[in-house]
Formats: C-alpha cells, structure tokens, sequence
C-alpha cells in the first residue's frame, strides 16, 4: 500500500531511535500554568487544568503583549512556568521490565517526576532526553508522571522559542540487556557500482547481575520494502553492569542510492542474539531498526561538496524550527508542505537555525531528499541574551553534543555538523579553541562519517584564519563576507570551506557559484519565522526574511532565488517599485528588509496605485535562455538571458490588462510562462483547498488559501478587509494566519484581515470520517465556501 510522506511519518511518530517496545505517550495529559505547589506529587493539586494532548505549545496562544518579558525576541508572546501530568497504569506482563520516557523536547529546563520522585533536568529545552523510571513505578495502580517547563528567566533567545512540552513523548519497554540509549549507529563505508557495504554498531547494556555472551544478527530491507540482504556478527561477552557494542557488516547488491532529491532508504532490524555454552543461538534478547541511506559525501578543498561521485553546489536556506501559526508544536504536514515548496525554488539543503530539530523533521529531509548541516549551539560561554544557554553551557554542552549526534547520525540527510553559530567566544582564542578541543571529538568519535565546522562570525576581527582556530574545524564556515571566505581559502588553499549563512543579493550569490571551492551555501533566511523582532520593535511579530512568508506564500525574493537555482524551467514577473512608504507611525526598521505591500522592491501584480499613463520598470527573473514580454498580447521584444543572472529589464508604458512573459528554452520552444493581471475593485472571497481529503491527528492539516479578488477573480494585491472562518461538520478550525510580521491578533482567532490580498485557513479532522465544510466572509464580499474529506 501506497504511504504519503506525513502518513508514514504519522505511523512512525513518536516512535524512537532507541531500541525496545515504543509506546506513544502523547495522549491524556493535562496542563497548568503557573508554578504551582506539589503539581510533581501523586495528589492532583487545585489548579486551572486543561485537558491537552501533546506535543503542545501554550506560549502560541498568546495574546501578543508589546511588554512581554520575552520581547521581540520571543515574538512578544508570553514565557513562564508550565506544568504537565499524565496518569497511566501498565499492563501486569511489564513487570520485571525496564521502563523508560522520552521526551523529544521541553522548553524550557525541563524537569520530570514520576509517582512524587524526581528522575531527571535538562535545562536544554531542544534536546532529546531519556530518563529510566523503572524504580518508581506502581504495578498494581495508577502512575502519575509530572514534568516541569520553566520559561520564566526571559530574555533568553533571540527568536520565539516556544513553551511547554512541545515534542512528541513516548514509553520505552525493555528488558534487562538493551540498546544503551541512541547506541545503533549504521554506516555504508564501500560503495561502488554494484555493491555496498554496510556495518551496523550497536551499543548494548546488560543490567543483569551476571556476564551473557551474545551477538548481533541483521536483516536488511530496501527502499521498495522487500529484503535486502542477512548477516551477523561474531561473539562478545557482555560484562555485567557494562556497555559494549556488538557489531556486524554485511552487503547489499545493487543498491538504489540515496541522493538529493532522491529519498531512497533502508532499514536495518537488529536482534541481540544469547549465545548458549554450545555456542549456538539462544534467546533474542533485544530487538532494534534503524533507518538509513547508502550513499557517499565528501567535502573537497578545490571543488566543495561531492555526493555519489558528482560534484554539487549546496543551494541551502536557513529555517529556524517555529511551524508559524502552530508555533513550535509543529504538525508534519506543515514541514512537508514548507520544505516541498522551498524545493519547488530550487533549495536542495537546509540549516537547522541554530539548534536540534525534532527527529521527525530530519526524517522527512531523509524522505525528501534534502542535505542537512545540522547544528547543535546558538552559544557558548558567551551570552547573547542574558537567560539564554550560556548559562549552562559549561556543565551540559557536553552531554547535549553527544546526546544530539548519537540521536541524528542515522539520517543520510545530515551531511555535516554545526558545533556553533556566531559563538562571541571567539574574539577570547584561548577559550574558543579549548571549547573547540573538547566539542569537535565527541562529533568525530560518534560518527567518523561527517565533517564538523561552525559559523565563523567575523574571523577577520577576531584573528580566526590566522590564530589556528579555522583550522581546527574539518570544513571552515563563515557568515556572510563571502569574499573574506573565499581569500582565506587562496591563502590556504587546503581549506575545505562553505557558507554557513548568506544574504540573499546576486553579491552574496556570484562569489559562491562561481569559485569551485566554495562547497554551497545557506541563505538567512527561507521562510519568515516568529520572533527575532527587537530590532524592529513593535508591533512586528515575526522576522520578514524569508524567501516566503509564514503561510508559505512565495516572495518576489523567492522567484528571484528560483531563476538561479530551480533546475525546472522559471520565468516570473515582476515590476520595480520605488515611491517611498510613509513610515511615520512604525519603528525604526534598521538592517531588516520590510515587506511592506508598497514600498522600495519588486512586487508581483499588474495594479499600480497610479492607474494614469506612466512608465513601469518590469523585471523579469528566468532561468531559461531566451524570454519574450507581452501586454494585452502585443510583443514587447525577446530578450536572452544575463550571464550574471541579473534580471531582464523592460521599460513598459503602463495599460490595464495583462501583461505575460514566455520563457524559450535553447530550441526556442516555449517551456513556461507567467502572466499578471490588473486588479478592479474587492468584489468576493475566493478559497482554494489545497488537499481533497485528509486524516484524524496531529500531524494531519488540511490547508486553505483565501483571496480576495475583484468581479472577474483577480487577486486584489492591496487588499486588507476584515476576514471571518467558519468550519462546520467533521473538523475545526487549527489556525488562521495571513503572514503579515505586523499582524498581532493570536492563531486560534476566527477573524483576521486579509494582507496582501491573502490568508490562510487550517484546519484538523475532530472525526474519523465526513467532510470538514469551511465558509468565509468579508465585509462587502462575496462569501467562499471550500470543503475537504476526513478519511481514514
């Protein structure tokens, strides 16, 4: 049976890297908030508590507070202490089993009990913990598991963090010899036309009180879920009380590869097999599966990034994790909708800005095909906010670096680590490069496999290419500067480098295309993102930077990226604006590009405020070689291509109508075309559902753009009435969004103005079959209705 992406991810969710019976613990919890007294004993304390399943966000709900101690940092959304419970029983058949919780994120410093007694912190609200609660468990009634989130120390990061337990959380089940936490780790270390050799590790610790001999059997299953291949490895003794790692190596024939935008994967299932006195097999005495991609990366000093034998230039963005509207309780089908449209762009790898994401995240990377650079720190000893991490980052970054490279290493989307991100460690070159010293080997003793850099910040200043600490990483990163990056290289050419973070002008771009060491690079940012709004101020909510906004809405900045990068056929319209906006009444908008709908830019649309006879400046962004302009069907002329990728430029005395571009491909056959119309008055509403049918779940949303167009269904660009949702029948409203950074009214709100002559509708299945009805109005429209399937 055939499986979408979020409906696989939707079988898996919850489940773990870490080995033994997985149970989704998601349900059933309730939640406070508040610091309230004794909410981590058995007894129900009096609070307000609400009903809630996870992951779950409750900062998202607002309201937006221009005083809020979070500032435009944290999106002017509200931090504090939070509390969850949960009470559960287990079945009489897991007596004498280990039992463990996972919880794959909780912001912030989160603190867990189970049954009053406390089993384990991490004050890292985006690490993945594992806590064993074996000891503390009833077998003969209800159990009360009790976890703290505490967000009150504020400011404390430089974007919206989110609050509460906003990741999945499941129950482990083992036995007393099991897989030592995220102790599988597979690799493909021989790859050649025909056949691939794959070696499968797996920590593994017996808490029995005496020494068993075991081994490890593997079966292999491919990408088209038939079997792959057997093999296992030899004896080992497994001391009492001790971890060690069982191996096995193995091969598979003809193996389809994994590779940019091909998302090929295997699945190795392992058994630790007891060894009897005769020295044949026993007992199964734990089981695990680990995902995995056969496919071969290497970082070259003269020509960047090699995958599978040919060389790729890495077309990256940076995103930080918040899902928008559902702020950091993502659904998946909003990461495949959000990472599917920046491929649309021609995006082929992602930085994860500036922390772990949530394992499903990096399993849709894997899926999609994406390249990854997956990074661990924002900071280190040196504060950027005054609560933020540095304050822990002595004692815990450690155990984080490793907790997060044994959990990802199994991903064939991540091909190199980011131990850091403009560290402000760095001007201080004896604490940097110990830090350095100590972080870069947990990565390369855990996996052998990748290369480790960081975002260098500013290296010229801090002496960085001269002092020795560039060169302690593996492949040197650098923000921004592309030309400081590319003379350190000249100056030593046996650098391996690549761009960890980069404007989106054809400045940042030209340097990088074109100097063959220049591995790739990642662009700040690919879509807007909450927070990170202090240098703006109030009332702006998000950061405007991305190639789209928050509902994903494509930016005249994104079709620009896409003529330079997509490798399917583009050609977009745009025309050149530059009356100046009255700014009176907004904050000081330094170093931040506003998206204002007019203002200095491009802008997508055909409706001039000034409708009299004037000349447009018309651009246009394509990738093919030759591209022809017309207006009301008349020629404007062919134009060929700008070798510098700049864009195509028209002089067009402006008429009402439409104005169309054809992109001619070598053979001058037309291979694409955009057109533009101009706008009459606000006449309707106009919905269009972009899925037919959706499942029951977290995961599952079903997403609705709204338009306002005139009488003959052309979106009116400047549009801003007042928009009222309605849904009806077997769903309920999720969010309701229009992507404007300035636009403070809260997500769960059924009433927002269009912006942009735009909005988008979400919404969740409450039943397990009918049809989700969805009706909006405006003031002095013509109301739309849209409709979805709930399905199994």
């Amino acid at each position: 049976m055939a499986v979408s992406i979020v409906g696989m991810a939707a079988l898996l969710a919850g489940l773990p890297a870490a080995a033994g019976e997985a149970r989704n613990f998601d349900a059933g919890w309730t939640f406070a908030k508040g610091d309230i007294a004794g909410a981590e004993q058995v007894a129900t304390p009096m609070a307000d508590w609400q009903k809630v399943d996870l992951p779950h966000d409750w900062s998202i709900a607002g309201p937006f507070d221009q005083y809020a101690p979070a500032t435009g940092s944290g999106g002017w959304l509200p931090t504090g202490v939070a509390w969850y419970r949960k009470s559960f029983t287990l079945p009489a058949a897991d007596k004498g089993k280990r039992v463990f919780i996972e919880l794959d994120g909780v912001m912030d410093r989160g603190g867990v009990w189970i049954n009053g007694m406390h089993v384990g912190h991490r004050p890292n609200g985006y690490s993945s913990v594992r806590y064993e609660i074996t000891d503390h468990l009833k077998w003969d009634g209800d159990n009360v598991i009790s976890v703290r989130a505490d967000t009150t120390a504020q400011p404390a990061s430089r974007w919206y963090a989110g609050g509460g337990i906003y990741r999945h959380v499941r129950l482990i089940v083992t036995g007393d010899v099991h897989v030592d936490g995220h102790g599988t780790y597979v690799t493909t270390p021989k790859i050649d036309a025909n056949n691939a050799t794959v070696k499968v590790e797996s920590a593994i610790i017996n808490r029995t009180t005496s020494e068993k001999t075991a081994h490890i059997e593997v079966s292999l299953t491919g990408p088209d879920g038939k079997p792959a291949g057997t093999f296992k490895g030899g004896t080992l003794t497994l001391p009492a009380g001790r971890s060690v790692k069982l191996s096995a190596e193995g091969a598979i024939n003809n193996p389809k590869l994994w590779d940019i935008g091909q998302g090929n994967l295997y699945t190795a299932s392992l058994k630790i097999v007891s060894d009897n006195s005769s020295g044949s097999g026993g007992e199964t005495l734990e089981t695990d599966t680990a995902t995995f991609g056969v496919r071969q990366i290497e970082f070259r000093a003269d020509t960047g990034f090699w995958i599978n034998g040919r060389n790729v230039k890495l077309k990256g963005t940076a995103i930080h994790a918040d899902g928008g509207a559902f702020g950091m309780a993502v659904p998946l089908s909003f990461y495949e909708r959000r990472l599917k449209g920046l491929q649309a762009l021609g995006v082929n790898a992602i930085r994860t800005a500036h922390h772990p994401f949530s394992p499903e995240f990096l399993d849709l990377c894997d899926k999609l095909g994406i390249v990854v650079m997956n990074e661990a720190f924002d900071m280190w000893t040196v504060a950027k906010n005054p609560y933020d991490y540095h304050l822990f980052f002595t004692d815990w970054s450690s155990i984080d670096a490793r907790d997060f490279v044994k959990r990802d290493r199994n991903h064939p989307s991540v091909v190199i680590w980011s131990i850091g991100n403009e560290i402000h460690d760095t001007p201080y070159p004896v604490v940097a490069k110990s830090i350095i010293a100590r972080l870069k080997p947990i990565f390369n003793t855990e996996d052998p496999s990748r290369p480790v850099t960081m975002a260098l910040f500013r290296p010229n200043t801090s002496g960085d290419y001269k002092n020795g600490l560039a060169d302690m990483l593996d492949v040197v990163g650098q923000n921004y500067r592309e030309n400081e990056l590319t003379q350190a290289h000249k100056d030593k050419p046996t650098r391996k480098i690549i761009g960890t973070e980069n404007g989106k002008n054809r400045a940042n771009w030209l340097p990088v295309r074109d100097y063959a060491p220049y591995a790739g690079m990642f662009l700040w940012t690919g879509a807007d993102y909450l927070g990170e709004a202090d240098r703006a101020g109030w009332p702006f909510i998000s950061n405007p930077s991305g190639l789209v906004d928050r509902t994903d809405a494509v930016k005249p900045i994104g079709w620009e990226r896409a003529s330079w990068w997509a490798e399917t056929p583009v050609a977009r319209i745009g025309r050149r604006v530059t009356e100046v906006i009255d700014t009176s009444e907004l904050p000081t908008m330094v170093g931040i590009a506003m998206p204002q709908p007019k203002g200095p830019g491009v802008l997508n649309d055909w409706t001039p405020a000034d409708q009299a006879a004037h000349t447009e400046k018309v651009e246009i962004v394509a990738n093919t070689p030759e591209v022809e302009l017309f207006l009301n069907g008349k020629s404007l002329g062919r134009k060929p291509k700008n070798a510098d990728d700049s864009a195509i430029k028209y002089d067009v005395h402006y008429a009402p109508g439409m104005i169309r571009v054809v992109g001619y491909d070598a053979s001058g056959k037309v291979v694409t075309q955009d057109e533009l119309k101009t706008a009459g008055k606000p006449a309707a509403v106009r919905l269009e559902a972009e899925q037919k049918s959706i499942a029951r779940g977290f995961d599952h949303v079903g997403y609705i753009r709204v338009q306002v167009v005139d009488a003959k269904g052309v979106r009116v660009p400047d549009a801003a009435h007042k928009l009222t949702v309605s849904v009806e029948g077997a769903g309920q409203l999720a969010a309701f969004d229009n992507g404007s950074p300035t636009d403070s009214t809260v997500f769960s709100s059924p009433v927002r103005n269009a912006w942009n002559g735009r909005a988008l509708v979400m919404v969740r299945a409450i039943d397990s079959k009918g049809a989700i009805k969805v009706k909006v109005t405006g003031e002095g429209l013509t109301p739309a209705t849209a409709t979805i399937d709930v399905k199994e």
